[in-house]
């Protein structure tokens, strides 16, 4: 059998059939593979007639039909069945072969399978493709990671299926070795957890504490989405919300308020706490969608709890640009949040991270993509080594531009009993952030006197620690770890 195809993709859901088209755009011969093998056929009967798309009956002849070094795309369920299609593959490879997984896997397992291909003398790509449906069709951000050598073989169909921006540049570049594709791209996800909490709290301020229609929000996204806020989400939170049911009322209002998750928003916590670094505004994110899970345990809690009748009663349109104002400010931390959880990961596992480029590669095709990020590549291209985004000069004035209306709703938020935890963890992150002395010297002082943990003093150098015998009754034995 002659080799014509430049790539093969196994995993003929949404996303692989859409990318497997996109490839197909811009002149790519694609090979497919499904395991559910009659989904080959109906695709190539349906969506990729008259393409030059073909098809396979087996991985062997999967495998057959590309050219050498063979590029293998795996678009599967993350976790077991990509390790599983990875076998399936390797007896049909060669040395110098390339396997790409496009799903959303934990980092840590791209990290073992480069290390594991490699062994075999193959290579192996992790890479983070965000957009959705249409993003995968019409142009997807792609985070690619991993065996480097493999790059310039998959450069080139990348760059030219991913989103472009304003001057044409590919929403698409190397990330790093090992797991730093798919870091990148769970940070973004995180990322997203936080912006569309934002999102929801800005309406539901709007809906039941200014008592305004979905249509009348409608008008206020469609405002916020010609200026900073301009984005994908609030393009369709302003969609969404003028969107009629077929009874001609608005469908938003029908939808039930319990939100779930795929598992990327947690890993990025988890990724957090094990280096120590507050992403507040990620973590209140995800444990709002927990929230909203416990719905029926609200209702009954509803008719029990009491507080205050959640009525703003204001100068609507001021406190509509205060909202706006607490949103700008608020999503400037999260993604100073995102950006220090990416710094520590690099500087953890050795990845040298291109902090402006991953601004540019969030900025099209992915579900993040602002106009916002433009200013984030341009703070990083002037300071790569920036320590945290809020001290850029143009971020630190539009967080001090914003503050005045983003103190206010918090404030009026707690008055009327409206949930606002994204919001708030958000502000508190930013007054903790910019305190020189935080209450943490009373806290080493409890766990000095429960644990003889240790302390250090403000009078003596960093890096000496100091016990204290805070009852006359303890040892002289102190914690030979002093842990933060």
């Amino acid at each position: 059998m002659e080799a014509t195809a430049d790539i093969g993709l196994i995993g003929l859901a949404v996303m692989g059939q859409n990318l497997v088209l996109n490839m197909n755009d811009h002149g790519f011969v694609v090979s497919v593979y499904n395991r559910t093998v009659s989904k080959v056929d109906d695709f190539l009967a349906n969506e990729a007639k008259d393409t030059n798309i073909i098809g396979a009956q087996s991985i062997e002849e999967f495998v057959a039909q590309l050219k050498r070094p063979r590029r293998v795309m795996l678009l599967v369920k993350a976790g077991q069945p990509v390790d599983d299609f990875i076998e399936q593959l390797l007896p049909f490879l060669e040395p110098g072969d390339i396997i790409i997984d496009g799903g959303n896997s934990l980092y840590q397992d791209s990290s073992r399978r480069t290390q594991y291909l490699e062994s075999k003398g193959m290579q192996f790509i992790g890479t983070g493709v965000s957009g959705g449906e249409e993003g995968a069709r019409r142009g997807p951000s792609i985070m690619p990671g991993g065996s480097k050598s493999a790059w310039p073989h998959v450069k080139d169909i990348f760059q030219s299926i991913s989103a472009k921006v304003d001057d044409g540049a590919p929403c698409c570049d190397w990330v790093g070795e090992d797991g730093a594709g798919h870091y990148v791209k769970m940070v973004h996800n995180g990322i997203e957890y936080g912006d569309m909490q934002l999102i929801c709290e800005a309406y539901q301020l709007m809906s039941v504490g200014l008592g305004m229609t979905p249509d009348e929000m409608h008008e206020v996204f469609a405002e916020w989405n010609e200026g900073v806020l301009d984005s994908y989400l609030v393009e369709i939170t302003r969609d969404i919300l003028a969107h009629k049911d077929e009874d001609g009322g608005p469908l938003v209002d029908k939808i039930l308020d319990t939100a779930g998750q795929k598992g990327t928003g947690k890993w990025t916590v988890i990724s957090s706490a094990d280096l120590g670094i507050p992403i507040t505004m990620i973590a209140e994110a995800v444990f709002s969608r927990c929230v909203s899970a416990m719905k029926d345990e609200r209702i009954a809690a509803s008719k029990k709890l009491r507080g205050p009748k959640p009525v703003i009663k204001t100068d609507r349109a001021k406190f509509i640009e205060d909202i706006r104002q607490a949103l700008y400010a608020s999503k400037i931390v999260s993604y100073a949040q995102g950006y220090m959880l990416l710094r520590a990961a690099a500087q953890e596992n050795g990845w040298k991270l291109n902090y402006g480029g991953i601004a540019l590669m969030w900025r099209g095709g992915c579900i993040i993509r602002s106009q916002f990020l433009g200013k984030i590549k341009e703070a990083y291209d002037k300071r790569p080594r920036l320590a945290n985004l809020m001290l850029d000069p143009y971020f630190k004035k539009e967080i001090r531009s914003s503050q005045r209306g983003w103190r206010n709703v918090i404030a009026t938020a707690v008055k009327k009993g409206i949930p606002v935890p994204a919001f708030a963890t958000a502000l508190n992150f930013y007054d903790s952030y910019r305190s020189e002395r935080l209450p943490a010297n009373l806290l080493q002082a409890q766990r000095d006197y429960f644990g003889a943990h240790t302390y250090e003093r403000v009078d003596k150098p960093r890096g000496e620690f100091f016990h204290t015998n805070w009852t006359g009754t303890g040892g002289r034995v102190s914690s030979s770890t002093y842990n933060v």
